[in-house]
C-alpha cells in the first residue's frame, strides 16, 4: 500500500525522509484517506501493514457500507474472507453487476446478519438460494436481484416471506415473466422494475407475457411512494408491465409522489392505464413523472396532473409543444426551482409555440427556452438531444447564451446543430463537398477538399465570440456533457441486426468541427464526453486540447466524427489518449477504424483503462496488437470489439484474449464480432447487462432516471 511507509536499504522511511510522515496524522484525515481504498484491499491487506491501520481499517465508518460494484479484482475467496471478518459490521452491501462471481458465493451474505440495504442486481441467484439467504437476513428493509428463468416464488420459505414482507424498497430486473417476489413484499414504498424479457426464448420459442402458473397473487402497494418502470424494447415488456400496472389502477396510493415509465417506441394507453392515469390527476400530487409518449401526446394529461415540489421531469419523445410545455408545466406548478431534473430528448416541438404546422427543423422560439431557464433555475442535469433547437438570428437569443444562466448544470446533452453560431452559417452557406450524404456507398465521388492552409489555425482559434465557447466558460462545474447529432443512429442497435447505413447529418450541423471540439476543453472538472456525427472535424485538433485540460476524464465515447469513408482524427486521438490517465471507459463507433499496433500504444497510456468498446464496419484490427494492449494494460476486463474482420479471425483472437488473461482477471468479458454477422443479437444477449448498458449500446444517458433512484 503505497500511501503509508515503507522501509528503504538505509533503516528510514521515505516519508521520514522528506520529513512527512502519514502515521502522524490524526485519524480523521487518515480515515478520509482510506476511505477511497476498496474495502477488500483494507480489510484483506492494509490492515495487516501495522497496528494503527489493523484497527482504522475496521472503524465503522469504513465497514458500514461494503462496495464490490466494479471491483473487478474480487473474487469468490475474497468475499468469502471479508464476510468471515467484518459480516457482522456490514449494513450496506452492494454487489450489482458482480456477473463474475459463482451463485454460491451469495451463500456467505448470510453471515451479514445486521444488514439493512443489499444490491445483488446482475448476480445470479435461484430460487431456492434466496430463500435460504433472506430467512437469515430479519433486518433487510431494501432490496435488489434479479428474476431469471425458473424461478418459482413457491420455494420461498415462510421466514424468506417474513423477511420479505419488512422490505420497503425493492429493486426487480426481470428476464422471464413474473411477479418476482413483489407479493410476498407488503410493505413496499419504493418499487423499481427493470423489464428485460425477450420476445423469443434461446430456443427460438416465442414468450408469452401471461405469469407462470401460481403467480396470480396481487401486489401490494397501498404504501407506495416511488413507482418506476424500464422497459427494453419487445412486445412481452409491455404485456407483463401491464399486469404491474393493474392493480394501481384500481387503488391508487394516497403516498404516490413518483410515477415514472420508460418504454421505447409504442406503448399504447388502455382503459385500465387510463384509469389509473384519472385516479392521480384526482388523489396525488407527484414531484417525478415520466410516461410513455403515446400516454401523453394528444392528451390533456399534464393539465390535470398536481404536482408538489417536482424535481425530475421527463417527456422524452414526446410531440408536446413549447406552448403546452409553458402552459401546462411552466404555469400550471406553482414553483419550479425544487426541478434538478428534465429530459426533453427527442421532444422536437418542445421549444416552439406549437407543433401543427410547423417542420422539426424550423428555428426555435427562444422566448420559450427563457422562461424554462428562469423558472428551472436550479436545474442540474438537462438533456435536449435528438431534435433540431435551431436559433434565429436574433441577437442574444441563442440557446447556447440562455443556457448560460444555468449555473449549477452538471450534465447537459444537445444536439449538434444548436450549437453553430448562426451568423457563421449565413456568412458561409455549406458547400456542395461538405453537404455530400454520410452514406458509405461507392457511387459518390468525392474531390479533394479545400482545407486552411495551416489547419492549426483552425484548431487554435479561441473564438470567443462563439455562442459555444461561452456556454462551454460559463458551465464550471459540468461533469457530463453529450454532442450527438440530431439524426445520428448508432450501427448497432439493440435487438435489431445493425445498420448498414445511417442518414446525413443536419445542414446546419455543416460547420461544427474542431473548433468546438477544442471549446469543451474550457470543463476542468469533466468526468463523461460523448461526441457524435460532428461532420466537419477535419483534423480532430480539439481532442488533443481536451485531453491535456480535462484531467478528470473517466469516459469517453466517439462516434461518426468528420468524413465517414476515413477516419480523419486517428493522429489526433492517439494524441490525446497519452494524456488520459484517468481514463475508464473507451466507446468507439467510426466505420473503416484501423485498430492496429500505433492505436493499441498510444491506448497503452491510458493506466486506468478497464472497459473499450469499438463498433466499426469495415473496420480492421491486428491481433497481436491487441494481445500486447491486454498484457501491458492490466486493469482491462471488458474488450469488445464488432469490426469487419472474418469470423475465424474474431473467434480465433477472443479465445486467445481469454485462454491468456482469465485467470488473472476473473471479471474479464470479451466479445470480438464481425458487425454485420446474421447472429450479432444472439451475440449481444449474452453480454452483461452492466456492459451492455453503460458503455456498449450507443444511448444519451442525461437525465435517463431520476437523480439519487437508487442507493
Amino acid at each position: 500500500f503505497s500511501f503509508f511507509p515503507q522501509e528503504t536499504v538505509s533503516g528510514e522511511s521515505e516519508e521520514e525522509s522528506s520529513g512527512v510522515n502519514l502515521m502522524e496524522f490524526s485519524d480523521e484525515i487518515l480515515l478520509h484517506i482510506l476511505s477511497y481504498v476498496p474495502c477488500t484491499d483494507l480489510v484483506l491487506n492494509v490492515r495487516r501493514t501495522c497496528r494503527k491501520l489493523a484497527t482504522l481499517c475496521l472503524d465503522k465508518s469504513l465497514t458500514h457500507t461494503v462496495v464490490l460494484q466494479k471491483d473487478y479484482k474480487v473474487n469468490k475467496d475474497k468475499v468469502k474472507q471479508l464476510m468471515r471478518d467484518i459480516g457482522k459490521e456490514i449494513y450496506q452491501l452492494n454487489m450489482a453487476g458482480c456477473y463474475w462471481l459463482p451463485s454460491s458465493t451469495i451463500d456467505h451474505v448470510t453471515r451479514c446478519k445486521n444488514l439493512i440495504k443489499l444490491n445483488l442486481s446482475g448476480c445470479y441467484i435461484t430460487s431456492l438460494r434466496l430463500s435460504k439467504m433472506l430467512s437469515t437476513l430479519q433486518h433487510l428493509r431494501s432490496l435488489a436481484i434479479d428474476v431469471n428463468p425458473g424461478f418459482d416464488a413457491s420455494q420461498l420459505s415462510s421466514e424468506c416471506k417474513a423477511t420479505l414482507s419488512r422490505v420497503s424498497e425493492l429493486k426487480q430486473t426481470l428476464y422471464t415473466p413474473s411477479y418476482g417476489v413483489v407479493p410476498c413484499c407488503t410493505s413496499l414504498e419504493k418499487l423499481l422494475l427493470y423489464f428485460e424479457i425477450l420476445d423469443c426464448s434461446r430456443e427460438g420459442f416465442m414468450l408469452s407475457g401471461q405469469l407462470m402458473v401460481g403467480e396470480s397473487n396481487v401486489p401490494h402497494y397501498q404504501n407506495l411512494r416511488v413507482f418506476y418502470a424500464r422497459l427494453a424494447p419487445g412486445y412481452v415488456n409491455q404485456e407483463v408491465v401491464r399486469l404491474y400496472l393493474a392493480v394501481l389502477s384500481d387503488r391508487t396510493p394516497e403516498n404516490l409522489h413518483a410515477f415514472l415509465i420508460s418504454a421505447p417506441g409504442s406503448f399504447a394507453e388502455t382503459g385500465a392505464t387510463k384509469n389509473l392515469l384519472d385516479s392521480m390527476a384526482r388523489n396525488v400530487r407527484l414531484d417525478a413523472l415520466q410516461l410513455p409518449k403515446a400516454w401523453i401526446n394528444g392528451s390533456g394529461l399534464l393539465q390535470h396532473l398536481k404536482f408538489n415540489n417536482p424535481f425530475y421531469f421527463s417527456f422524452s419523445r414526446c410531440t408536446l409543444s413549447g406552448g403546452h410545455l409553458i402552459q401546462r408545466v411552466i404555469n400550471g406548478v406553482k414553483d419550479l426551482k425544487s426541478l434538478t431534473s428534465l429530459n426533453l430528448s427527442g421532444c422536437v416541438h418542445c421549444l416552439a409555440p406549437e407543433s401543427l404546422f410547423r417542420k422539426a427543423e424550423d428555428d426555435i422560439d427562444s422566448s420559450i427556452l427563457e422562461s424554462l431557464v428562469v423558472s428551472c433555475c436550479n436545474l442540474r442535469h438537462l438533456n435536449l438531444s435528438a431534435a433540431h433547437h435551431h436559433s434565429s438570428e436574433s441577437i442574444g437569443n441563442h440557446l447556447c447564451q440562455l443556457l448560460c444562466r444555468l449555473k449549477h448544470l452538471l450534465s447537459l446533452a444537445l444536439p449538434v446543430c444548436s450549437i453553430t453560431d448562426v451568423a457563421a452559417n449565413v456568412e458561409k452557406p455549406p458547400t456542395a463537398s461538405n453537404l455530400v450524404p454520410q452514406t458509405f456507398g461507392k457511387k459518390v465521388r468525392i474531390g479533394i477538399q479545400t482545407y486552411p492552409r495551416n489547419l492549426a489555425d483552425q484548431a487554435n482559434q479561441k473564438i470567443e465570440s462563439s455562442v459555444f465557447w461561452a456556454l462551454m466558460g460559463s458551465l464550471q462545474f459540468l461533469e457530463t456533457l453529450e454532442i450527438i447529432g440530431s439524426s445520428f443512429s448508432s450501427a448497432m442497435p439493440r435487438n435489431e441486426p445493425a445498420i448498414w447505413n445511417s442518414l446525413p447529418p443536419c445542414v446546419r450541423a455543416q460547420s461544427v468541427g474542431d473548433s468546438e471540439v477544442a471549446a469543451i476543453s474550457q470543463l476542468t472538472y469533466l468526468q463523461s464526453l460523448t461526441l457524435a456525427q460532428l461532420p466537419n472535424i477535419l483534423t480532430g485538433s480539439g481532442l488533443i486540447n481536451i485531453g491535456l485540460q480535462c484531467q478528470h476524464l473517466r469516459t469517453l465515447s466517439l462516434a461518426n466524427l468528420g468524413m465517414m469513408g476515413k477516419v480523419v482524427y486517428m493522429s489526433a486521438l492517439m494524441d490525446m489518449l497519452k494524456h488520459c490517465k484517468c481514463l475508464r471507459d473507451l466507446r468507439l463507433e467510426q466505420p473503416y477504424f484501423c485498430a492496429g499496433a500505433q492505436f493499441f500504444q498510444a491506448l497503452s497510456h491510458c493506466s486506468s483503462l478497464q472497459r473499450l468498446c469499438i463498433v466499426s464496419r469495415s473496420g480492421t484490427l491486428q491481433s497481436d496488437a491487441v494481445m500486447s494492449f491486454m498484457a501491458n494494460c492490466l486493469e482491462v476486463i471488458m474488450c469488445h470489439m464488432f469490426m469487419g474482420e472474418s469470423l475465424t479471425v474474431c473467434k480465433n483472437l477472443q479465445q486467445s484474449i481469454v485462454r491468456s488473461f482469465q485467470a488473472d482477471r476473473p471479471a474479464l468479458n470479451v466479445v470480438i464480432f464481425p458487425l454485420l454477422h446474421e447472429d450479432l443479437t444472439e451475440v449481444i444477449r449474452n453480454v452483461p447487462m452492466r456492459h451492455l448498458d453503460e458503455i456498449t449500446l450507443f444511448k444519451s444517458r442525461v437525465a435517463e432516471e431520476p437523480p439519487n433512484l437508487w442507493w
